[in-house]
């Protein structure tokens, strides 16, 4: 049992230092609870974003994770728009950007990513967006909107799925889309090049128009503003806008200073945790897009910067800091929304790791499910416009064992029967 006099702190205003703090409370704990953000907005979820927020189909207040009441009825501390500069782990204690101190019996780092950033001339510009915040979204919300009502033309560095889902947003605003992503195809790396290339027909067909093989060189403004992108090849290309998509990068400031074991970036990078989500100090946990964890079931370190590992890997981290055991064990998931089509992806086949890809159904339609698999056991699994299979599917990614490839691509076989 968990003493009513401790203090448990998050530090981390997303979505999964929010599901830890409504864990903590739903598990019983009556010790004092703090959340801390250097957001000045309470805890949100962040694929709203570049979906329905974005594209104007949501209004703003539903990208929330709990009404801002929630938090007082819960007798959750809200430390927003203040950040923490300093964690001392001998004093167990958290300093604030204003110098506060706050002491921790067990602490949770959920900081999160930041995106990276373009290395060339011209960024400085006020042309030149992110997204990764509520606040960039605002901001990025209307320039598509503007861009659609002029014509203008938005460049984005980088085909992955943030900059697949800004582009079908921006498409939807009537705005001019140029994408500039250095492989050879858009998603290159998580889907392979023949489901990149279904992405880049679909966009094509959409109206963007890709440079492939390129990367931006330079950003060319006048009196602050962006009138053009130049590639390295030496080609330009017009733009009144352009949004950086090439990534994030976990937010361990805190924990190197600190002194906790982290994974270099050749890795993944972030900070590396247990099963159970903890560090190297055992009073300190981490979880969301910042930890590194030992996956049970994938027998490897991984860091996964998708909604549900915010979503699961809070609770998870709160029950392992209130003692209870802990195996995160979760089959990674993603989902994304683009023109008439969507995809839910479950597993882990980075480039490398499959021998074979199998698809079900109708891949000129866009209604099929696609497999990734080694050996014939299935590591990853992909339906696009085919909803209700991802139960399934996790089921014959955890099941590990060899499959008929005739029947996977099956239809008619019903996949519970292959499990």
């Amino acid at each position: 049992m968990v003493d009513a006099d401790q203090t448990f702190v998050i530090v981390g205003g997303g979505l999964a230092g929010a599901k830890a703090a409504e864990t903590l409370r739903s598990e019983g704990f009556n010790g004092r609870v703090i959340l801390i953000g250097d957001e000045r907005d309470h805890p949100y979820e962040r694929p709203p974003l570049s979906k329905g927020y974005l594209t104007g189909k949501e209004e703003r207040d539903s990208v929330f994770v709990h009404e801002a009441a929630w938090y007082a009825r819960a007798e959750v501390e809200l430390h927003l728009g203040q950040p923490v500069t300093a964690v001392d782990r001998e004093a167990r204690t958290v300093r604030l950007g204003d110098g506060t101190t706050i002491r921790y019996d067990r602490l949770l780092l959920a900081t999160g990513a930041e995106p990276r950033r373009l290395d060339i001339p011209g960024t400085g510009l006020a042309g030149v967006h992110h997204l990764r915040r509520l606040a960039h979204a605002d901001r990025l919300r209307h320039v598509l909107a503007a861009l659609g009502r002029d014509n203008g033309h938005l460049v984005i560095a980088g085909g992955g799925w943030i900059g697949l889902e800004v582009a079908a947003a921006a498409r939807g605003y009537g705005a001019e889309v140029t994408v500039v992503e250095s492989e050879p195809t858009p998603l290159h790396h998580v889907l392979g090049p023949e489901l990149g290339q279904l992405f880049a027909d679909l966009h094509t067909e959409h109206g963007v128009r890709f440079v492939f093989g390129g990367r931006l060189a330079e950003i060319v403004g006048q009196d602050g503003m962006v009138l053009a992108v130049r590639t390295d090849d030496g080609e330009e290309y017009p733009a009144h806008a352009v949004l950086a998509a090439i990534g994030a990068a976990p937010r361990t400031a805190l924990a190197e200073a600190a002194g906790l074991a982290l994974v270099d970036r050749a890795h993944g990078g972030g900070i590396a945790v247990d099963e159970s989500l903890r560090t190297s100090d055992p009073e300190i946990f981490a979880a969301g897009d910042v930890a590194a964890a030992h996956h049970p079931l994938l027998h490897t370190r991984l860091r996964v910067e998708h909604w549900a590992n915010a979503l699961n890997g809070g609770p998870a981290a709160a029950r392992a800091m209130l003692g209870q055991h802990v195996s995160y064990d979760r089959v990674p998931y993603f989902f994304s929304d683009q023109y008439d089509l969507g995809m839910e992806y479950s597993g882990w086949a980075p480039p490398g790791s499959y021998d074979q890809v199998v698809l079900r159904g109708d891949v000129g339609k866009r209604q099929f499910i696609a497999f990734w698999l080694k050996d014939r056991k299935v590591l990853a699994g992909m339906n696009v416009n085919v909803w209700d299979v991802t139960d399934p599917i996790q089921q014959l990614i955890r099941a590990q064992s060899p499959v008929d490839t005739d029947s996977l691509a099956d239809p008619s076989v019903p996949l519970e029967s292959l499990i």
